[in-house]
């Protein structure tokens, strides 16, 4: 008897952990626009160190252990057909492909920023961006960060870290930044900010350009629609939560108003048989929070209890952000937990391997040297 396909649409942090789950139970095929994890997380640390982050954060496929019996397509989505179950892609060198699926776990995550695109991209392009956005930081004598989310906060924190003698700037709309996380956690990083120097300014709400979606690095003035006289710098960086569903290739009817896909609380896709979705991509809360609550592991168990006759789990929103903010300092990463406190795991160097390595993704091969 043949064992069932499962089709996971996108291969970035969440369906990745989703694809390793099943890999045992199911005959697992991955599509993906990017030749191996490149990971959303972490902005700060890409921009400022992006060696250091590319060890943890863009990792080629063939380096996890628990994927050798995935088979991974590289290509762009087009179109889901649900009456033939399959979806279309479109290939590298053009070329149209489809492939069929008994369940299908839709993990195409969000548009975000110059950092989170679905762009289908080789691995020396992924390489050419990382060291673009780097450079143009590198170059930069002053700085602006727009926004009051993570990543704002830890592309200020990391920038002003590695170079001390940039003006730095940071600018959000409200009273204070990180308003999804606890008040405690901006009341610590705000400190360690202004320690650094940081410029914080609070009630500035930049406006955005017609057509822009902050999908490059610019320069020059930002103006404020909040009132303020317009701010300039070498570098800006547009960190203002313009997010965008990688929905394109779904039926409407499958989505919100707002473009994410519609779920019911144990991850499920309404109207389509053995169709969901995780991740950013599924509205399943304003904060969308099963792209950061380890929901792989539920969805999995909801998936093998469809296929075998089990009961399947509730998924349970987080009310509040919670996890590392601004990435490893010093060999130490901080986390945050919903109730505004931290936590450091120390020497992170020696023990991400078994953490995160063996201990998230059941062990990865050492890269390839040249």
């Amino acid at each position: 008897m043949s064992r069932p396909r499962v089709l996971v649409a996108g291969l970035g942090d969440t369906g990745l952990l989703t694809a390793i789950r099943l890999s045992k139970h199911a005959d697992v095929v991955g599509i993906s626009s990017k030749p191996g994890l490149v990971s959303g997380q972490e902005l700060g640390l890409r921009l400022a160190r992006p060696r250091e982050w590319a060890r943890d954060y863009w990792v080629p496929f063939d380096r996890y252990h628990r994927l050798d019996s995935v088979r991974t397509v590289h290509g762009t989505l087009s179109r889901l057909d649900l009456a033939t179950r399959c979806v279309h892609l479109t290939t590298p060198g053009g070329a149209s492909a489809t492939e069929p699926f008994d369940v299908l776990v839709i993990a195409t995550g969000v548009t975000n920023g110059f950092w989170r695109r679905p762009d289908l991209q080789t691995r020396d392009q992924v390489a050419a961006a990382l060291a673009a956005d780097h450079d143009r930081l590198v170059a930069a004598a002053t700085v602006i960060v727009l926004g009051g989310g993570a990543a704002a906060v830890s592309s200020a924190l990391n920038v002003a870290t590695t170079w001390p003698d940039k003006r730095m700037d940071l600018y959000f709309p409200g009273e204070q930044a990180l308003s999804h996380h606890h008040r405690k956690v901006w009341r610590t990083l705000s400190a360690r900010l202004e320690r650094l120097g940081v410029g914080l300014h609070p009630r500035h709400r930049a406006v955005v350009p017609d057509g822009f979606g902050g999908d490059e690095i610019t320069s020059g003035p930002v103006e404020w629609s909040t009132g303020q006289s317009a701010s300039k710098a070498d570098a800006v960086l547009w960190t203002i939560g313009s997010v965008t569903p990688n929905t394109g290739w779904l039926p409407a009817d499958l989505l919100d108003d707002k473009g994410f896909v519609v779920v019911d609380r144990y991850l499920r896709v309404p109207g389509a048989a053995g169709v969901y979705a995780i991740g950013d991509v599924a509205a399943t809360d304003p904060l969308r929070t099963s792209a950061r609550s380890r929901a792989d592991g539920l969805l999995a168990h909801n998936i093998r209890a469809e296929l075998n006759g089990g009961t399947p789990k509730s998924f349970t929103p987080a009310a509040r952000r919670w996890g590392s903010v601004v990435g490893v300092q010093h060999n130490s990463l901080e986390v945050f937990t919903t109730s505004g406190r931290s936590f450091r795991i120390p020497a992170w160097s020696l023990l991400q391997p078994f953490i995160v390595r063996r201990g998230i993704y059941g062990g990865m091969r050492k890269p390839r040297i040249g």
